[in-house]
């Protein structure tokens, strides 16, 4: 093995013949700060790479006086192999290469005892810390039916990825959660998990920076100084507080820090991700170099410059120009259409004309912003036979949410199935354990019969306990009664009941997790669904036909993904559907984050665009079927901010290819006009309204401008979010 703190033996350098202009700057400008603005397709990872095997082999550094930061395992693992390469096949293995995660648990099993526990710890995966807390909670007299662990868990999770400690929270930062007790629970949680010598993955980076700020333990922080003569940092955009902290913290030695991101790819607001943090860089390092990637090696100039047009409407970033050698292209297709199932079937006609051009479906993705979506998309390719697979996630009727509604429903239309009843007898929780299922179908085979009928044997005799026989004798008039309104009530609404008066749905809003908003869209989306179905029978039969027809192994399939997935991917041809106000932008996001999440979402949008090589597809429905109830569309905003001479617009007959204030009944976009982000509107009353000003609306209240659309204006309020209002609706205040 290569000894770390050992020279690299050199060999010629050949690499720079690879290297555009910029990209050698960066790799050559080894000391001091460098923040390397890598644009989407500008070859980021052979500038990281390169610059580390440059670092070797100038002689100004040893391997373990560097420390390179990526964010996963598999970005670690490409960059030891890229770099063992360019330096002729040499290894790498340890070398201070890898997580953030990773490379702080190094640390930490060095000075375990300076935070209360032993050298061997034991890092504890999520299953581990739930259970963890949920002790914590009975013993503190905590409902956890109430304050679910897992949601629990999220917000002291969230408290690590910002740098906090027990000691630093109120009790203010939690308000009622845990009945106000949250911050007493974290603090018992820490105390637990150092009593059984123990951390989980936030504590890695925080026990670190606890250590480095302690002036007691000067020396470690001081030691690393010494050793670490030049950091390196992937994706920078997408570190939280606590990563921010950590790096600051170890670069204040040699102040050699390279940092390599995309401020414009932030997208991971939701898990912590601050983009300030790029934003800042030059502040954090007075004197920083700046070094912009431009030329992209991955997507046409349309594509990059449609994205270009979305993206330059953010406030909140440093700014570059892609281009690309690669030639025009084509222009990027803009389709309206008039609803979610006419959607579908455009992007899968387009599709097998893409394949009858020769195109590999293995490069064609629909990617969508909420996974809801991508039910119709599955259910229009199995009716053509288009080979998919669903990315991040499993398929739609596959999801463990819809698969716990469907066991509802099977077991309303066919009471024998044992299957689908055991799977939801607990769930959600109603205190029948697993002995009692047990006890339940030991009876059953006893007497040949099914579950559902040992239940009602079980609960006429006192072989089991009283409130479990209570529980279980509800649960059984539940389904009695469900099942004698399928014949007078539609079975999407008796869907919608079931779920509800089941305690289902509550059992999800009550999760505070943020996987929770999202299985809750599932759910309506299903019941959405059914709507297409003559009966209840014919949905579940459909149901079982398309989990049949799973995709096999091998062969070649359209990848279906939400936009947050496609990070770091790349295809031929991209399908971005759903460009609706309050789908995307998603009204979440801006309700909960006001500029901010609206600003995230454009930059999801430009990750969405730039994933293409050859072709995009944006698509948007003048109706769409929300949780059963058709709703008329607006078109999104981001649609109206693609810059006319890059895009092909087109509709279904009779649909408006956009806002009216901006695109003519034709669907075609005119001239770009300046009224779309202009500063300043007159009103009907003679009141000049500006970007910036404040105003009132009798709704939402006090906001502030931020953008101008003709007479409609974005504006932030301060406890409503982002909502778009007509200048007649508010009050301009001083």
């Amino acid at each position: 093995m290569q000894d770390s703190l050992s020279p690299i033996q050199p060999i010629e350098p050949d690499y720079f013949g690879s290297l555009n202009s910029p990209q050698r700057e960066a790799v050559e400008a080894l000391d001091g700060p460098v923040l390397v603005l890598a644009g989407a397709g500008t070859g980021k990872t052979r500038v990281l790479t390169t610059r580390l095997s440059h670092l070797l082999h100038t002689g100004k550094a040893y391997p373990g006086q560097i420390l390179s930061v990526t964010f996963t395992n598999k970005a670690a693992q490409e960059m030891k192999e890229r770099v063992s390469s360019l330096l002729g096949g040499q290894p790498v293995e340890g070398w201070w290469l890898g997580t953030f995660h990773s490379l702080a648990a190094r640390m930490l099993r060095s000075h375990a005892d300076l935070v209360g526990l032993s050298s061997n710890f034991t890092i504890l995966d999520p299953d581990d810390q739930i259970r963890l807390l949920k002790q914590i909670m009975e013993v503190e007299n905590i409902d956890v039916k109430k304050w679910v662990p897992k949601a629990m868990i999220h917000y002291i999770d969230r408290w690590k990825d910002r740098g906090l400690t027990p000691d630093q929270i109120t009790l203010d930062d939690a308000g009622d959660v845990a009945d106000g007790k949250l911050p007493i629970l974290y603090n018992l949680y820490q105390a637990r998990l150092r009593a059984v010598n123990a951390c989980d993955f936030g504590d890695l980076l925080l026990h670190m920076i606890t250590i480095f700020r302690n002036p007691d333990h000067a020396g470690v922080l001081a030691d690393y100084h010494r050793r670490f003569k030049y950091l390196l940092v992937d994706e920078y955009q997408d570190t939280n507080v606590a990563q921010y902290l950590w790096l600051r913290l170890l670069a204040q030695g040699s102040n050699n820090i390279c940092c390599v991101g995309d401020d414009d790819q932030s997208i991971y607001g939701w898990r912590g991700a601050e983009v300030g943090n790029i934003l800042k860089f030059e502040k954090d390092f007075p004197g920083a170099k700046i070094v912009r990637l431009e030329q992209n090696y991955r997507s046409t100039n349309n594509i990059l410059n449609a994205a270009a047009g979305v993206i330059s409407n953010n406030d909140g970033r440093l700014g570059k120009t892609l281009w690309s050698e690669a030639g025009e292209g084509e222009k990027v297709v803009v389709h309206a259409l008039y609803d979610g199932q006419a959607e579908a079937r455009w992007v899968g006609e387009e599709i097998e004309q893409l394949q009858r051009k020769k195109w590999n479906l293995n490069q064609m993705a629909v990617l969508v912003r909420a996974g809801f979506q991508t039910r119709e998309f599955e259910e229009r390719f199995i009716q053509l036979g288009l080979p998919y697979r669903v990315i991040g996630g499993p398929r739609f009727y596959e999801r463990m949410e819809i698969r716990d509604a469907l066991a509802y429903l099977r077991v309303t239309s066919q009471s024998a199935d044992d299957l689908a009843l055991e799977r939801i007898i607990n769930t959600p929780k109603r205190g029948i354990g697993d002995a009692t299922v047990q006890t339940l179908y030991a009876h059953g085979r006893s007497k040949g019969i099914s579950l559902h009928d040992a239940i009602m044997d079980l609960t006429q005799t006192d072989e089991l306990r009283p409130k479990v026989k209570a529980t279980l004798m509800k649960l059984m008039d539940d389904f009695a009664r469900w099942r004698s309104l399928t014949s007078t009530t539609h079975h999407a609404a008796l869907t919608a009941q079931i779920l509800d008066e089941s305690g289902y749905m509550a059992m999800w809003q009550a999760d505070k997790t943020p996987e929770a908003p999202g299985r809750l869209e599932n759910l309506k989306e299903l019941v959405s669904g059914m709507q297409e179905y003559e009966s209840l029978p014919e949905f579940l039969e459909h149901v079982a036909l398309v989990l049949e027809n799973q995709a096999g192994a091998g062969g070649d399939y359209a990848t279906i993904m939400t936009l947050h997935g496609a990070k770091g991917l790349e295809f031929d041809a991209v399908f971005l559907p759903g460009w609706e106000d309050g789908l995307f932008p998603s009204q979440r996001s801006m309700d909960e984050h006001g500029l901010k999440g609206l600003e995230e979402e454009r930059r999801l949008a430009y990750v969405g665009i730039t994933r293409a090589r050859q072709r995009v597809y944006i698509s948007f429905a003048a109706n769409r079927r929300m949780y059963g109830n058709w709703v008329n569309s607006i078109p999104s905003r981001f649609v109206d901010e693609l810059p006319p001479a890059h895009v092909e617009v087109s509709s279904e007959t009779g649909i408006q290819a956009g806002r009216s204030a901006h695109w003519d009944s034709s669907g075609i976009k005119p001239a770009p006009k300046k009224q779309i982000h202009e500063r300043k509107v007159q009103t009907e009353d003679g009141v000049v309204l500006s970007r910036g000003d404040r105003v009132f609306h009798d709704k939402f209240g006090y906001g502030k401008i931020i953008n101008i659309d003709g007479h409609k204006l974005d504006i932030a309020f301060e406890k409503s979010g982002t909502k778009r209002v007509m200048d007649s609706f508010v009050e301009k205040k001083e």
